[in-house]
């Protein structure tokens, strides 16, 4: 029930799903002029200030830059993985592909050969009445690292999570019965914080080797150069801003719960 709620819930608060229960509530409720042209203006100052590109990367940034990179990443007894960046070899796909988060693989395939690990933890289940039955985001992961050249018996898969919550539980009972507490953990930078902190409630060790970045020191920067033309661009909203700030409104709604729940 806790999994359907968390699905559920959140996108009702996110800019598009809040504009259009107001836009609904304008509907049902707004007998009056008065009434449906609050809720109208309501659901556009949303839409407006959820996307616009100022919003979005001030809330991306406020999560992505907590846990920066500085220097090389020390070595550690394993690697963990969060699932989140493939794709299932569905048809027509002739294989499993990697979507936005996809650096997480790569990175963490990257951190394997250059030797700060010898074991890759891969974390990622399904939920079945979300996605259907089919391979586990831990298994399209192992199979993609295996055509980067990792060898299969440095994978150790945890295909049974279906949030991060579990991810951090299942994978630290896994880790700590090979007697391992200190990991480098491979995620998207805006889902670093509640991560690390669910690894480090846990009684783990993390070393945060963040990727995935969506707002860069020049990006930011940028912002505040910017030509009139520009700046202009920038407060129009548009679904790229609309979806980050979506992501951002998730992390902060999770670590809220999470806490509420007593596992951060």
């Amino acid at each position: 029930m806790f999994v359907f709620l968390s699905k559920l819930i959140p996108p009702l608060v996110y800019p598009l799903g809040l504009a259009c229960l107001l836009l609904v509530a304008a509907l049902s409720f707004g007998k009056s002029k008065d009434r449906w042209r609050w809720f109208t203006v309501a659901a556009l100052i949303v839409l407006f200030i959820g996307g616009n590109r100022w919003v979005s990367n001030a809330l991306v940034r406020s999560l992505e830059w907590q846990y920066l990179p500085e220097g090389d990443i020390p070595t550690a007894e394993a690697i963990v993985l969060l699932g989140g960046g493939t794709s299932a070899a569905d048809a027509p796909r002739p294989m499993v592909e990697v979507n936005g988060a996809g650096d997480r693989v790569l990175y963490a395939g990257k951190l394997y050969k250059e030797g700060r690990a010898p074991l890759i933890l891969l974390s990622g289940g399904n939920i079945e009445w979300l996605t259907g039955e089919g391979s586990s985001p831990a298994d399209d992961m192992a199979e993609l690292l295996v055509l980067m050249g990792i060898p299969r018996e440095a994978l150790l898969l945890q295909p049974n999570s279906q949030n991060t919550y579990e991810d951090a539980l299942y994978s630290s009972q896994m880790l700590k019965e090979r007697g391992i507490t200190r990991v480098i953990l491979v995620t998207s930078a805006m889902h670093m914080p509640r991560s690390v902190a669910l690894f480090e409630k846990q009684g783990i060790e993390v070393i945060p080797a963040p990727v995935d970045f969506r707002v860069t020191e020049a990006g930011w920067e940028q912002m505040f150069h910017n030509s009139f033309g520009g700046i202009l661009v920038d407060l129009l909203p548009n679904v790229s801003n609309m979806g980050a700030v979506s992501s951002a409104i998730k992390e902060y709604i999770g670590m809220l719960v999470y806490a509420l729940r007593g596992w951060i």
